[in-house]
């Protein structure tokens, strides 16, 4: 998954694959002439050794084949090409009639830097096959922590993306998940406070409460009970831990009726979502700012409630985490959805998620410090 998820986006991969086949050509062409440099090594120490103005020229060029062969080649052919190296030291040094103490003194030379080459590339080659290892691991917990939701829910066409800040991390504290329920089609975006694997655990766990409720909870502040609670007893069941993952997340809820052509929304701390109407992006903020869950509700603080905002064909609702709105360009400037949305004409949902992960990644420049999760939402007959 190299570090991403999609849902209704294969148009957007489909168009990319031209570009990333001469991406593949010209890394092929680097490689194939990559893979000549320890011959050349080779080629030139022998020279130098024989017609080189002073003794030994060339073996340093004969000593650094095997090295470049084990940056270049695989295990066996830097085996063979310090083998090689080997032999040439051993020829090289009778054709030159030197004596049989130089001969060792220049062999032993080539053997032991060839060896040290051929041991630290094995021990890379291992952690290479372990690391790729970790990764099939983390790639089937994705798949069972964040699964891909369907292209369309009920009357609602789905789009997401998952981005990772660090291209070796398949998996953060963003989330997001869909659901189908007797009160309209039910969907979530939230971020964890935190890194790492820690955050992941509370990013499971909230998910987890979300698909477990959103079937049975009345109305989207009754859901978001059922995740505090979730959150509290799994912050109860860690208690103290000194490696005690973070144990509070921001999140959006989301309900679309089947026929009234509302949105009704309910905030917990997070980035407000973005409506997207006739090339006009508007801000949907809070009228009672939430607290995050996983906090409780302490007292004094209001209760927040929910945000019924009209949703009909050719809508889109968008949704992000703070990799998006936290998105710097090189002067420092935040990234704003609703100027750099504005005046475009997006047909589907896809489209909208597309152009925005573009848009961003032209942005930063393709330098992202923060996992970055859209989804986004639009009426279907």
């Amino acid at each position: 998954m190299a570090g991403e998820v999609r849902a209704g986006g294969r148009g957007a991969g489909a168009r990319r694959g031209g570009a990333g086949g001469s991406v593949a050509k010209a890394r092929g062409g680097w490689a194939g002439l990559l893979s000549m440099v320890p011959v050349l090594l080779l080629i030139g120490g022998v020279v130098l050794d024989v017609f080189g103005p002073v003794p030994y020229a060339g073996l340093p060029l004969l000593s650094a084949g095997p090295l470049a062969a084990c940056m270049v080649l695989t295990f066996r052919s830097a085996a063979v090409t310090a083998i090689a190296a080997c032999v040439l030291v051993v020829c090289v040094d009778v054709l030159v009639n030197r004596p049989l103490t130089a001969l060792v003194v220049n062999l032993l030379d080539v053997a032991v830097i060839s060896a040290i080459a051929l041991w630290l590339k094995w021990v890379v080659q291992r952690q290479g096959q372990r690391f790729a290892a970790v990764r099939a691991v983390a790639e089937v917990a994705q798949r069972a922590v964040l699964p891909l939701p369907p292209a369309r829910v009920g009357a609602v066409s789905v789009a997401t993306r998952y981005e990772c800040a660090h291209a070796e991390a398949l998996i953060g504290g963003d989330f997001y998940a869909v659901r189908s329920s007797p009160y309209g089609v039910r969907a979530l975006i939230g971020d964890v406070r935190g890194k790492g694997l820690p955050a992941v655990s509370t990013m499971a766990v909230a998910t987890s409460a979300f698909r477990e409720a959103a079937e049975q909870a009345a109305t989207l502040r009754e859901l978001a009970e059922h995740m505090d609670q979730a959150l509290a007893r799994f912050a109860a069941d860690v208690g103290d831990q000194p490696d005690a993952p973070e144990q509070f997340a921001t999140a959006v809820l989301v309900e679309v009726g089947e026929e009234e052509g509302r949105v009704r929304l309910h905030h917990r701390g997070h980035p407000p979502p973005y409506l997207i109407r006739r090339g006009r992006v508007t801000s949907l903020e809070p009228s009672v700012p939430g607290l995050p869950l996983g906090l409780g509700m302490p007292e004094g603080v209001g209760v927040s409630g929910c945000d019924t905002f009209p949703f009909h064909q050719g809508d889109y609702l968008l949704l992000v985490t703070d990799g998006v709105t936290e998105a710097r360009d090189r002067h420092g400037t935040y990234y704003e959805p609703r100027t750099r949305l504005a005046d475009r004409d997006f047909r589907t949902a896809s489209e909208v998620v597309e152009t925005l992960v573009a848009d961003v990644t032209d942005w930063t420049g393709g330098r992202r410090h923060d996992d970055m999760a859209i989804l986004a939402l639009t009426p279907v007959r």
